[in-house]
């Protein structure tokens, strides 16, 4: 019986591309019967490279993932690897380019910033200013790399082909590996003269401000992505993303749940009893509910789309107001005949259940 191609290659079943080839690279090292003696070791490769066959291939994988094994029956089985399965295999190896491709200037690297917000902002949205320590473009040569007044020249490691090449020796035999010229990173040109600022590379350490919008209805750990607000490229290359942790301070008054505000309010237990209009803090500022006469401990009011704006712009939440009835305490003489005298007027209809036993229960979870 197969095993799952998960398993062979160590690799969880919500794995990313890039881990999956890590993962296959990996055991190609270590399987292939020309740098393994192991007997068994063909077999296992033979088993990777399947496996990886059926993962790096979307298609394949979503079969996979929903039919298993069954699902691949019926499709041809490949002769051999193909395309980017052998590059992969040939860098598990030699970590080249067997088929000369330019790695060119690399893009500049993500950075994070976190932001702090009340529970109110969270709810009503905010314009918050950040500020972030980043590589930026350079200032002196705008990102050029040269000096003022000269330019690029031919780089002379490569003849301005961006690559070098030598002859490395593997399990396979003789193989010609093309890389990318150390020198120049693949751009085939260099500075005539280095700026003196960035020593040529176009990027200096620097410090960027940006006001960030931060929308209605966003939720404590949730990320705000700015496109091409991070760490500057290389000469020609795009700079990286700026990503904006959301962290949304407690509030005593207001706890979140889904796109609802949960909120408690006491009130004493004379207006639970004949009713009264109270006011409550919300997310917009105060509002008026009125108290039903014989309100109970953990009664629930509801104020309609009082809670967080959905994020997609559809929908809105509520505000789930509980009641917590407070009992005085009657220290005098006087205090304890009036409500002994109310008691005398009170009978078992007073306390009769409003709900059914069922409706007690929901409310209960509720």
């Amino acid at each position: 019986m197969k095993r799952d191609h998960y398993e062979v290659l160590g690799v969880p079943r919500d794995a990313g591309e890039a881990e999956i080839k890590k993962a296959f690279r990996r055991r190609a090292r270590e399987l292939h019967p020309d740098v393994n003696p192991d007997p068994g070791a063909e077999a296992q490769f033979k088993e990777a490279a399947e496996a990886y066959e059926t993962l790096s291939n979307p298609e394949t994988r979503a079969l996979y993932d929903r039919y298993g094994h069954e699902g691949l029956r019926g499709r041809p089985a490949a002769e051999s690897m193909d395309f980017g399965s052998f590059q992969d295999l040939f860098d598990a190896f030699f970590g080249g380019d067997v088929f000369g491709r330019r790695g060119g200037p690399a893009a500049g690297d993500d950075v994070a910033v976190a932001v702090r917000l009340s529970f109110v902002e969270s709810a009503t949205g905010v314009t918050r200013p950040v500020e972030y320590a980043v590589v930026g473009t350079c200032e002196t040569c705008e990102g050029a790399g040269t000096a003022p007044g000269s330019g690029m020249v031919r780089c002379a490691t490569c003849a301005g082909q961006g690559q070098v090449r030598q002859v490395a020796r593997g399990p396979f035999g003789q193989f010609l590996r093309t890389q990318v010229c150390p020198d120049c990173r693949g751009e085939g040109q260099r500075p005539e003269r280095p700026c003196p600022d960035c020593q040529g590379s176009g990027r200096t350490p620097t410090v960027a401000t940006l006001d960030v919008d931060v929308p209605a209805g966003i939720a404590n750990g949730q990320r705000i992505r700015i496109p091409g607000r991070g760490a500057a490229g290389e000469r020609g290359a795009p700079a990286g993303d700026l990503y904006v942790q959301v962290q949304v301070a407690e509030d005593e008054r207001f706890v979140r749940e889904g796109l609802d505000v949960v909120t408690r309010v006491a009130v004493p237990v004379t207006e639970a009893m004949v009713g009264a209009h109270v006011t409550v803090p919300t997310v917009e500022g105060e509002a008026e509910i009125e108290l039903r006469p014989g309100t109970q401990p953990n009664d629930e009011y509801v104020l309609r789309g009082k809670g967080f704006p959905a994020l997609t712009g559809r929908g809105r939440g509520d505000q789930r107001v509980i009641v917590e009835v407070r009992v005085p305490r009657v220290q005098t003489d006087e205090g304890r005949r009036a409500v002994e005298k109310l008691a005398e007027t009170l009978d078992a209809r007073n306390y009769r259940e409003d709900e059914g036993f069922f409706d007690r229960i929901k409310s209960a979870f509720r």
